[in-house]
């Protein structure tokens, strides 16, 4: 009915128009007499007023929404925070090699838009072989990750599959002009005793090119390559070699058969489907003197597949990979070779391989160690053997999952009401760079906004330079009004793994500002380096901090509220709001423009804060003029009580439409369907016990005097509410969110399991506090303390258990939950136990 009316009423101006337009040509109307004439005359006329303003009004209203479109998709115009070419080897040679394809269980490529990138596959022979190669959640593959990693130039890391245990290792070593050489050793073992179970095992080493390179494989006897010789405009010449095996921790040759394969590149995230489509022939392996045994393997043939006459083949790319089978233990090197650096004048260095190789991987070890306990000084503190060997897991999974991705987002511009009418597609974001740290390998291997706050409070302290870098690259993604999308989904490999409702960002949904909290501890350190890089850098920071403040204002001065929950559907017992980063946290039950969150203004209160910080050391007099006002509007206590405290709960609280009636039940046959009781909602504090009532001592918004501070303190130390032997509960025992699923198919997620994330800066608080003159200095640094020892001990305990981090623990047994490894925000466990915060 409403859209018939709309039709009707846009139909009248458009026959009267022509009307008009025929009588200004004489035609129908010319010829009626001169009564009618002027009837016709008078109509159009009026016509003609009505009719313009509201089609000026319609066209304003397309351009406004045009406009916002094209911004939302226009990168911002202040300088980048990093140098020109910052990723290329020319300006960061040795970064320019590295493991930056966190998704797979081992991999390396180029930071570039169009990389060179290798990698490893494998499968132990039996009746059923699996293809291992990417990380994935349910492969049964595990525990693996990092041993050790430097972020730069040295890995080590454990795989457990099954009966085998894998190593690989990496290092690099400087040369040239275009990132050096680097060499990989894979060390296959088995985990069954006696020499008859053996397991027979290929290992598939791979090249991939993007159509901008070039690759000559050199064939030899039996499907076996000698070398492959390659160029490209950013490495120059190379030569990578597939050595042949040995014996572990030796040099004794061991017997292999070899398989090659050539092609196209399919696109990466079809390289494992079309390895598989070619494991369909049986081989045998027969070693001298022992028996044969069947495998599958590739067509060992140097004979390009599926060319293409029409030369498209070459113009996507090649993909080249190396299938080499050998009977467990074994050891096999895989060696890259840079031509410049070869031919730098350094004839005398050797083939990075064999016992120099060994050499480097344990001098790169024993550096690592002593790096690690100079940073953290664990052993110092007195931490124990394990808890050293878990601080150094968490550290080195972390930057063993940093990741260079390259690509176009789709975002959906923030369309305000007088255009909600236009309807706007998802538009491409420009082609952009992120170097960052991923949440999970298996699960998120992304960039994550909220995450990466957290991560580089770690890298900055093991190395300030690659978070000067990650820093710098998340805020060259920036649109014209200062947003940062929350997820980034950046390339096809990055793509295929989320699922098509959360591929759209959109650009009127924030995330919290944790990029801040590194800054902070870069204004405390002092480092030249730092500075100049937040003298770069600081435009932007205020650009990405107006735009929070601004487009997520609140109902009234100085609240705020989260644009992007979801809709009140009738299956759902909470609307989430997932721009926050909690998720699923109960917020008001019928969500309404009215609310104000609490979290949101604490990280308002926080930003506002560290850029006035920032900008006094920076002498940028007029930004702390505008901004210094604002951060102590938001400093002060009255206004936070005023807006967010709540006398009849305790404590401090979101506000907003809202009751407690509310509850899942079945009925059928839709299933579990939301009933709301009594009372009915009604404009309130909002009664959710968790981690968002503790925002404002978690921050460190309170003096040590607050009368709020206490209350706060009472909470969080209850075991009725939010203490538990391994942790704060992100939501409280005695909410009746406790535990609770918000749909049929939505378990709890931010309903009272253990995230590190929050515990790490309750940490922060509670030492912070501790170390205050104040009534409550005692008790912060109690509370400290058996708070650390809880947190600690459960990661550790659940480390040993299962050799993961895990992305949640559960406050009723401790158990690690969700995904794994999640060695993101879980790697904040060992700055608790170097207590730096």
């Amino acid at each position: 009915m409403a859209r018939g009316e709309r039709r009707r009423r846009g139909g009248a101006p458009v026959d009267g128009a022509r009307a008009a337009e025929g009588a200004a040509r004489g035609g129908p109307a010319r010829r009626e007499s001169r009564g009618g004439v002027a009837r016709g005359t008078v109509a159009a006329a009026v016509l003609v007023i009505v009719v313009l303003p509201l089609a000026l009004t319609l066209s304003g209203s397309w351009l406004l929404a045009w406009h916002r479109a094209r911004r939302a998709v226009t990168l911002h115009s202040a300088p980048p925070a990093l140098p020109p070419e910052s990723s290329s080897p020319a300006v960061a040679p040795d970064l320019f090699w590295g493991t930056y394809r966190p998704h797979v269980y081992f991999g390396m490529k180029t930071r570039s838009a169009q990389p060179l990138l290798t990698g490893l596959m494998w499968a132990q022979h039996g009746t059923a072989p699996k293809l291992r190669h990417t990380c994935e959640q349910g492969d049964g593959v595990g525990p693996y990750g990092w041993e050790f990693h430097d972020g730069l130039s040295f890995g080590r890391q454990h795989i457990q599959d099954g009966a085998l245990r894998l190593t690989t290792e990496f290092v690099k070593r400087p040369g040239g002009q275009h990132g050096g050489d680097w060499s990989w050793r894979v060390t296959v073992e088995s985990q069954a005793s006696g020499t008859s179970a053996l397991p027979l095992v290929s290992l598939f080493f791979y090249v991939v090119t993007d159509g901008k390179e070039v690759l000559v494989p050199e064939g030899g006897a039996k499907g076996q390559l000698k070398f492959i010789s390659g160029h490209s405009s950013e490495l120059g010449d190379f030569r990578i070699t597939l050595l042949a095996p040995t014996s572990p921790g030796d040099t004794t040759p061991k017997y292999g058969s070899y398989n090659v394969f050539w092609s196209s590149n399919p696109g990466l995230p079809l390289l494992t489907d079309m390895v598989k489509s070619r494991l369909n022939s049986w081989f045998q392996h027969r070693p001298p003197g022992a028996s044969p045994e069947r495998y599958l393997g590739l067509p060992r043939s140097l004979k390009w597949e599926d060319r293409d006459p029409s030369g498209q083949g070459e113009a996507q790319g090649q993909f080249l990979i190396q299938q080499v089978t050998v009977k467990a233990p074994f050891s096999v090197e895989f060696v890259f070779e840079s031509g410049s650096a070869q031919a730098g004048g350094d004839q005398a260095r050797g083939q990075l391989a064999g016992s120099l190789l060994t050499q480097a991987l344990e001098s790169h070890a024993e550096a690592f160690r002593e790096r690690f306990e100079k940073i953290f000084q664990l052993q110092k503190k007195g931490l124990s053997p394990q808890e050293q060997a878990l601080g150094q897991a968490a550290l080195s999974g972390l930057l063993g999952g940093i990741g260079y991705f390259y690509g176009q987002g789709l975002v959906l511009p923030d369309m305000k009401a007088e255009e909600s009418e236009q309807k706007v597609a998802p538009a491409l974001f420009p082609p952009v760079p992120l170097f960052t740290a991923v949440p999970s390998r298996s699960f998120f291997p992304r960039g994550f906004l909220w995450d990466e706050g957290f991560h580089q409070l770690l890298v900055q302290r093991w190395d300030p330079r690659l978070s000067r870098e990650a820093l710098g690259h998340w805020l060259g993604l920036l649109n014209a009004d200062g947003w940062i999308g929350r997820e980034q989904v950046l390339g096809d490999e990055a793509r295929v793994r989320v699922p098509p409702e959360f591929l759209v960002q959109r650009a009127a949904h924030a995330n919290p500002p944790t990029l801040l909290l590194p800054v902070a501890h870069m204004l405390e350190g002092r480092d030249p380096a730092d500075l100049a890089f937040l003298r770069r850098a600081f435009p932007r920071l205020r650009a990405w901090f107006s735009w929070l403040h601004q487009s997520q204002a609140g109902p009234v001065p100085l609240s705020y509220r989260w644009r992007g929950r979801d809709s009140a559907l009738p299956t759902l017992l909470n609307p989430k709001t997932l721009p926050s980063g909690l998720d699923d946290y109960p917020r008001a039950s019928h969500p309404s423009a009215t609310e104000r969150h609490l979290d949101l203004r604490c990280w308002v209160a926080l930003g506002a804060r560290v850029l006035v910080q920032l900008a006094e050391q920076l002498g940028e007099a007029e930004a702390v003029a505008e901004l210094g006002p604002l951060a102590a509007s938001l400093g002060a206590e009255k206004s936070l009580d005023e807006l967010h405290w709540a006398p009849e709960l305790g404590v401090f609280a979101d506000f907003g439409n809202h009751t407690k009636a509310v509850q899942l039940k079945p009925r059928p046959p839709h299933g579990l369907v939301r009933v709301v009781g009594r009372p009915h909602p009604r404009l309130q504090y909002v009664d959710a016990l968790g981690y968002v009532s503790l925002f404002p001592l978690l921050l460190r918004l309170l003096d040590p005097h607050s009368p709020r501070l206490g209350p706060l303190l009472d909470v969080l130390a209850d075991r009725r509410h939010l203490w538990s032997p391994f942790g704060l509960r992100s939501l409280a025992a005695s909410s009746p969110f406790y535990g609770q699923r918000n749909s049929e198919h939505d378990p709890p997620y931010w309903r009272g399991a253990v995230w590190l994330n929050v515990n790490y800066l309750a940490l922060g608080a509670l030492h912070h506090y501790g170390h205050l003159k104040g009534p409550h200095q005692a008790r912060a640094a109690k509370l400290h303390s058996e708070l650390r020892a809880n947190v600690v001990g459960n990661v550790l305990r659940q480390y040993q258990a299962t050799g993961f981090l895990w992305e949640q623990y559960s406050d009723r047994d401790g158990r690690g939950m969700g995904c794994r490894p999640f060695q993101g925000w879980t790697s904040l466990v060992l700055l608790a136990m170097a207590e730096d915060y």
